[in-house]
């Protein structure tokens, strides 16, 4: 039962600590750190379409025609030099990433720009979006709505007809790191605009004649964003100030993507994206990789974060559970295997079925609880062993002390567990007369020599203290752990005893003119070891016929004499030199046949 009840609190804490890590993991605390891991393990650079060339509005070209906005005329030219290859080849297409919004100060260059526009047939302006939050009115029911379109800012209306729009708005994530990209605005009297990477990449499919791939799927019209190139990576160095002067042959974009943006630090279009979170990236740059993505068709979808949070609180309960109470050599693996399975199933379901997952989530929450597991482990280890030592310190050889603690408490068995001991039982003869006639410092004196005589020879031979009681000692061998020839150590415990008492008897005489000798039984058999008594006072002792066999033949054992039963010699073999007495001595409670022998000598090994 209560080893039921300790189940049942392990998995309630473990449910617990679970929901604890799953609202961590909800809330923002891991979004930049996992943000961080996610983007670098997801995000990697490969070889893209080499048909997408981009013009830089950079530095060089602001020298040249001083700061932005220049006359929209300028951009006529631009669009005449790119289609004006002698061959009559053209760019696919060609995509301005600059607002032309509203009439100029210049109609001419206004027309000029349109009429460019018009005669290329492949140009793909940008328009943008201003966004805020309008208060709904459903009958009774009240309620703002965030991210809705005020405003649409589009090119004014010779370009708009000149040319496909699409919207270049951009929106980061809470950690104002780019990972998503909006595919579609609903404008109110426009409709549906596209965005501009995606009108590009549809006018690209239509010149090359063929079917575009179909969009992603987008939750409130955003989708993940799998970047193709790093900052830089398009760049060829081609600065809109070689198209002006004519250094570059428009030939050189007959059939290619033409994405004309800004370069310019000056003109505050840049992003730090997932893909590089330490160089920014330029607008031109990331709507070139929206039309890497659209082209490969690789549209990875985030796992819902419901289905994730799930499976992180029972993978974290899992853990915490097979954590507890476990070896190093069994918590490691389990540590590892979860961790790296972990990455190895996120990558795979990034790769083959476009899922994405929380990358850091589980990672963490296993390493915490890992780490955690070990520290408390560690701590209860410590607590345990203070227990064993506590209880078994004194009175226990340091060999078996040391087993104790290797095992825990798995070796106590608390409330009693049989075991097959060897009991040994010693006492002081004549200490009764000699207390009657010494003052009771004196008796104290030579009692506590006698106790640490009889202590000091038990613990050589690796038994375990049981009690003094009175001028009485037992010990015990084979339990609380097991050991070999547990009869044998018992009897050099014994014969230790009568050597040690001879000289002790000795000084004893010299000093007061008494002298006592110890009368010792061992016997060996079944008994119950284990904590017995009352919950206020337990000692950890031996009980059965086997101990009280003992102390019986010690209580008829002469001074300096070693009793031993039938069982106890037929064990140490040719080891002892022993002398039968037969039945001449009957033991209270045994039956009339119980052989008592004395242990003259043993050889010792």
């Amino acid at each position: 039962m209560k080893k039921k009840t300790d189940r049942t609190i392990q998995i309630i804490i473990a449910f617990l600590v679970a929901a604890a890590i799953t609202w961590v993991a909800s809330g923002r605390l891991l979004l930049v750190p996992d943000g961080t891991v996610s983007d670098a393990f997801y995000q990697e650079e490969r070889a893209g379409n080499a048909d997408i060339m981009i013009i830089q509005i950079d530095e060089d070209a602001i020298d040249m025609l001083g700061p932005w906005p220049w006359s929209r005329s300028v951009m006529a030219f631009v669009l005449e030099s790119l289609n004006s290859a002698e061959d009559g080849s053209k760019p696919a297409v060609i995509g301005i990433d600059v607002l032309y919004t509203g009439e100029g100060s210049d109609p001419e260059a206004d027309e000029a720009l349109a009429a460019a526009a018009a005669d290329a047939g492949n140009v793909v302006v940008a328009g943008a979006a201003v966004f805020g939050t309008t208060l709904v009115d459903e009958g009774e029911i009240f309620y703002l709505q965030n991210r809705t379109v005020l405003t649409f800012e589009e090119p004014y209306p010779a370009l708009k007809a000149a040319a496909r729009v699409g919207h270049i708005n951009t929106m980061e994530d809470g950690d104002a790191v780019l990972r998503h990209a909006l595919l579609f605005e609903d404008v109110q009297d426009l409709g549906r605009v596209d965005s501009f990477s995606r009108a590009v990449y549809e006018q690209y499919c239509k010149y090359m004649g063929i079917q575009p791939n179909p969009a992603p799927k987008t939750k409130g019209g955003f989708f993940y964003i799998p970047f193709t190139k790093q900052p830089g990576g398009y760049s060829d160095s081609i600065s809109i100030a070689q198209i002006l002067d004519g250094s570059i042959p428009p030939e050189v974009f007959a059939g290619k993507i033409v994405l004309i943006g800004p370069y310019a630090a000056a003109m505050q279009d840049e992003y730090r994206t997932s893909i590089s979170h330490a160089e920014p990236m330029y607008g031109v740059e990331v709507h070139a990789n929206l039309i890497e993505a659209f082209e490969r068709g690789f549209y990875p979808e985030e796992v819902p974060k419901g289905l994730q949070l799930l499976l992180l609180f029972l993978i974290s309960a899992g853990m915490m559970i097979c954590f507890r109470d476990r070896p190093l050599r069994q918590t490691v693996p389990a540590w590892l295997l979860v961790t790296f399975g972990w990455l190895a199933a996120a990558k795979l379901l990034y790769e083959k079925g476009g899922l994405i997952l929380h990358v850091l989530w589980v990672p963490l929450s296993v390493t915490v609880l890992f780490i955690g597991s070990v520290a408390v482990n560690y701590v209860r280890s410590q607590l345990e062993k203070k227990r064993v030592t506590d209880t078994f310190g004194h009175y226990v050889d340091p060999a078996v002390m040391k087993q104790l603690l290797d095992q825990g408490s798995s070796a106590l068995e608390l409330g009693g567990k049989m075991y097959n001991i060897a009991v040994l039982f010693v006492d002081v003869r004549g200490f009764t007369s000699m207390s009657e006639a010494l003052d009771p410092p004196t008796v104290v004196e030579i009692i506590n020599k006698y106790l640490t005589l009889t202590t000091e020879c038990i613990i050589k031979n690796h038994g375990t203290l049981d009690k003094f009681v009175g001028d009485c000692t037992m010990a015990f061998w084979n339990a609380p752990v097991e050991q070999e020839d547990p009869v044998y150590l018992a009897c050099c415990a014994a014969m230790d005893m009568v050597d040690g008492s001879k000289a002790l008897g000795e000084e004893l005489m010299s000093r007061f003119g008494r002298t006592v000798d110890f009368g010792i039984g061992v016997n060996y058999g079944p008994a119950v070891v284990g904590n017995i008594g009352a919950p206020r006072r337990m000692d950890y002792t031996a009980i059965g016929d086997t101990v009280n066999t003992a102390a019986r033949l010690e209580a008829n054992a002469p001074g300096s004499t070693v009793l031993i039963s039938r069982v106890v010699a037929d064990m140490l073999g040719d080891r002892a030199g022993v002398t039968s007495l037969g039945s001449s001595i009957r033991l209270k409670g045994k039956a009339e046949g119980f052989e008592v022998l004395t242990l003259d000598s043993l050889r010792r090994e």
